[in-house]
């Protein structure tokens, strides 16, 4: 991993993967892809509310269809408990917690 801060001295262009996601209610929100990880030979990625930084960001399971990546719902409960444990200490290793 690199010591790096990305911010606004940065000399080089920095990509944000931009995503429209679809609620339950039907309303469209713009999602940035922040970290990716991989889980039981799975990856997932985190993803946060373009326009509400400080909401709780959203975990989607990554699957290939064909040469395209896509975001799935984890319908899964097992799942979904289990990617969450390994996302929560994921992040306490990131914050030196671990």
């Amino acid at each position: 991993m690199s010591d790096h801060v990305h911010d606004e001295n940065c000399d080089h262009d920095h990509e944000e993967a931009v995503f429209i996601v679809t609620d339950e209610e039907g309303n469209e929100h713009e999602m940035v892809l922040v970290y990716t990880f991989e889980n039981n030979g799975r990856v997932y990625a985190v993803l946060l509310d373009r326009n509400d930084p400080e909401d709780d960001g959203v975990i989607f399971r990554v699957e290939e269809d064909g040469e395209d990546e896509v975001l799935v719902n984890i319908e899964d409960d097992e799942e979904w408990e289990t990617v969450m444990k390994a996302y929560e200490e994921l992040a306490a290793q990131e914050n030196g917690q671990a």
